[in-house]
């Protein structure tokens, strides 16, 4: 078993001690959902504050094991297997520090998601952006449109490309920690353009190259014709 996932286990592992220890000492509605600027706008039973994340947090990894198995590709996935198991460690650390800092705050100690959030997303989408780098053609990750999945050429372009996007994203969400007040708009307007820059990239590509192919097929069959 790879160290990241042994990694993954222990974090969820230690999870639910820490949602079984601290249950009793939770007040009988915890608060489980913020708004936009920190404050608590939503609450649920002490249960479901101390094991939602946790449970949550095994339905993901069972999700992340079974991909490479149900993918068609997956002898691709093979190829960046330790970056992908990496991934799943960042994706569960992301939601182990939500738990805790949810936890601290329902035993008093209130810490705004306006300021940890963009952080912890930062680090998310760069640590996504080296995956993005490393991936080829597969039905799960990386960026999959209906053309980087019809060619591996606009594949490996576009998520060359989606490397350097998210890399950068994550960069500026982890500075937008300085704008509070702003960062939940910084960060949704740019994963929204990231997303159409990088479609109607991976379309502009495919279109170029199938437009070379075609002009070089045409090309050899003139020059068949004539000879």
């Amino acid at each position: 078993m790879e160290n990241e996932l042994k990694a993954t286990i222990a974090l969820i592992l230690i999870a639910f001690v820490i949602g079984a220890y601290t249950y009793a000492m939770l007040p009988a509605q915890v608060a489980d959902h913020w708004d936009l600027s920190g404050a608590a706008n939503g609450y649920g039973s002490a249960a479901f504050g101390a094991f939602f994340f946790p449970a949550l947090m095994v339905l993901l990894l069972a999700i992340f094991l079974i991909i490479p198995v149900i993918d068609p590709l997956r002898a691709n996935i093979e190829t960046f297997r330790g970056y992908y198991y990496g991934f799943v460690l960042v994706v569960t650390g992301f939601f182990f520090i939500v738990f805790l800092q949810a936890i601290l705050w329902n035993l008093g100690t209130m810490v705004s998601f306006t300021l940890t959030l963009p952080i912890l997303l930062g680090c998310l989408f760069f640590y996504a952006g080296i995956l993005v780098g490393k991936t080829k053609r597969n039905f799960f990750i990386g960026v999959r449109t209906p053309w980087t999945l019809a060619n591996d050429k606009v594949w490996d372009r576009t998520n060359k490309l989606g490397a350097k996007v998210f890399k950068a994203l994550g960069i500026i969400f982890i500075l937008s920690v300085l704008l509070p007040a702003y960062s939940i708009a910084i960060i949704a307007g740019l994963v929204v353009a990231a997303a159409v820059g990088l479609i109607l990239y991976s379309y502009v590509e495919f279109a170029r190259l199938t437009k070379k192919t075609w002009k070089r097929r045409r090309k050899r069959k003139t020059s068949q014709e004539e000879a």
